[in-house]
């Protein structure tokens, strides 16, 4: 009896449109309540986006209109500082994640 491999949810960021994995990214959700903030798990309800590991995918998605419209709502400063000071703590060079060779 052979199993078969699991199959691996594949998800793309916004900004690079690489596609990887959906662990290996970073989820970006609009509540109905709480606005726009950073999901890590995944699992929060509402409109996501997802965001590699790339600082620089980072800083265009925060600095343009490419997470905004992803999200179908306009960033308020507060949110664009939440999900920088997240960034900043959460997302690194030695993070990213190479997809290429899978």
């Amino acid at each position: 009896m052979t199993t078969k491999p699991r199959r691996v949810p594949q998800r793309m960021c916004v900004v690079c449109r690489e596609v990887q994995g959906k662990r290996a990214l970073i989820r970006i959700v609009r509540t109905p309540t709480e606005g726009v903030l950073a999901d890590p798990t995944g699992k929060r309800a509402g409109r996501g986006a997802y965001l590699c590991q790339r600082p620089s995918c980072w800083e265009r998605a925060l600095s343009g209109q490419v997470l905004a419209r992803a999200l179908h709502t306009t960033l308020t400063a507060a949110e664009i500082t939440a999900l920088r000071d997240y960034a900043a703590n959460h997302v690194s060079f030695s993070e990213v994640v190479e997809s290429k060779g899978e």
